[in-house]
């Protein structure tokens, strides 16, 4: 038996899938579906399987057209304005997130979504797979958000949130609530989610009674609006991004 040691595996490059996803082409979920389609092409052969691996070099052809390499993985905060819609297209032709940033940004996709008239810190990547990755409330990452309402709130109403609520027979899970400041009939208020579904805030101030006036998201997971004015962008350098990153399953 030879004592000299075992070459070293060659590294196998990244799961297709989840290439096409870093690309910005589709979700890995919808990726694998192309693939089963037998819409993917690697290196001029169609492959069909998730479990396919990309390396450096690699030619990838989706339904006919070239894909370039996923770029490194970039993460921006956005202060988004009210007004605005968190999709790349609206069929009722309302301006969106996505045509209100500066021509010199590649294309990004959202981390969540901030509703049209709520406001503040929206994460974007040019990494489809880590907006999945960093949407998952797995991560115990808590959205936190500044909402005025209208109508005289008590802080024990508040503080029984922390129980959960059911509404309509949709169960929200347990949400941090705490009175700020008194002004007249308007309240405002700090709230903190673990996960964040659709609306929930506004449905869930809706049911107490209240009308919720402005909503401001100003933290997610670490990550701060801070003083970032209304409608900039600004880079999460790539070293604070390793660092928050939450380890991936």
């Amino acid at each position: 038996m030879s004592d000299e040691p075992a070459e070293a595996a060659p590294p196998r490059g990244e799961r297709i899938a989840k290439w096409l996803a870093r690309a910005g082409v589709a979700s890995r979920r919808d990726a694998e579906k192309l693939l089963a389609e037998g819409k993917v092409r690697l290196n001029n052969a169609v492959i069909t399987h998730p479990a396919t691996f990309v390396s450096p070099g690699d030619l990838v052809v989706v339904a006919g057209k070239l894909i370039d390499a996923p770029e490194r993985t970039r993460l921006w905060r956005y202060h988004k304005p009210d007004g605005l819609v968190t999709t790349h297209r609206d069929p009722e032709g309302r301006p969106t997130v996505f045509q209100a940033l500066p021509p010199t940004m590649p294309r990004v996709v959202s981390v969540g979504r901030l509703d049209l008239n709520s406001e503040g810190l929206l994460l974007l990547t040019n990494d489809g797979a880590l907006a999945r990755r960093l949407e998952l409330p797995a991560n115990g990452w808590i959205r936190r958000y500044r909402v005025r309402v209208f109508g005289m709130v008590e802080p024990a109403t508040l503080a029984a949130l922390a129980k959960g609520i059911t509404i309509d027979g949709v169960r929200y899970d347990s949400i941090e609530a705490g009175l700020d400041s008194r002004k007249g009939d308007n309240c405002w208020l700090t709230i903190s989610l673990r996960e964040g579904r659709n609306r929930e805030i506004r449905r869930v101030m809706q049911h107490l009674g209240f009308h919720v006036t402005r909503l401001i998201r100003v933290a997610y997971g670490p990550f701060q609006l801070g003083h970032l004015p209304r409608g900039m962008v600004d880079e999460v350098p790539a070293k604070v991004l390793r660092e928050q990153l939450p380890a991936e399953a």
